[in-house]
């Protein structure tokens, strides 16, 4: 089982994933052109994390694999107005037939200047309508400089991810 990362593309999924693997900042430049797996080692186990990129062309293979994985990680650029919208109603549309699916929204790139605040990202995304059963959570993320350590907010957020998985396996 595995861990889905998606979001549109530019949202910042490798750079949070490659921040996840190694604790340590690459900023990714290039665009996934398909799929990226990579591996996490916690103390007490192994993650698998699936990312599927964001182009509209890759959209139409993100439901084939919901089915498949203990958890969704949904990554939205916090300072992209404008495709806010379109983050919500893809985000709600994958979730619409999993009821139980466990979902961790990153606002990534809470460092760039206009980024929206956490409340303001919630809003945007009407986390509030998704519903009471399923656990969600949000979490403000960014990837710094090259080659630093990841953010407080970013370890909060991959110990989150590996207790959620703890619970759902």
């Amino acid at each position: 089982k595995q861990i889905l990362v998606l979001g549109l593309d530019g949202a910042g999924k490798t750079s949070v994933l490659h921040a996840l693997a190694t604790n340590h900042v690459k900023r990714s430049v290039a665009p996934t052109k398909g799929f990226n797996a990579i591996c996490v080692n916690t103390e007490e186990f192994q993650m698998e994390f699936l990312e599927i990129g964001g182009s509209e062309s890759l959209r139409s293979y993100w439901n084939m694999y919901l089915p498949k994985v203990l958890l969704l990680i949904y990554v939205v650029d916090s300072a992209d107005h404008t495709r806010l919208p379109v983050a919500k109603q893809l985000l709600h549309q994958l979730i619409q037939n999993n009821s139980t699916l466990p979902v961790v929204v990153l606002a990534n790139k809470q460092d760039l200047e206009g980024a929206y605040c956490i409340t303001d990202i919630h809003d945007a995304l009407a986390l509030s309508d998704i519903g009471d059963e399923r656990k969600m959570f949000l979490i403000g993320t960014h990837v710094a400089e090259d080659g630093s350590e990841i953010s407080s907010n970013m370890k909060d957020a991959k110990d989150l991810i590996a207790q959620l998985v703890l619970e759902t396996q």
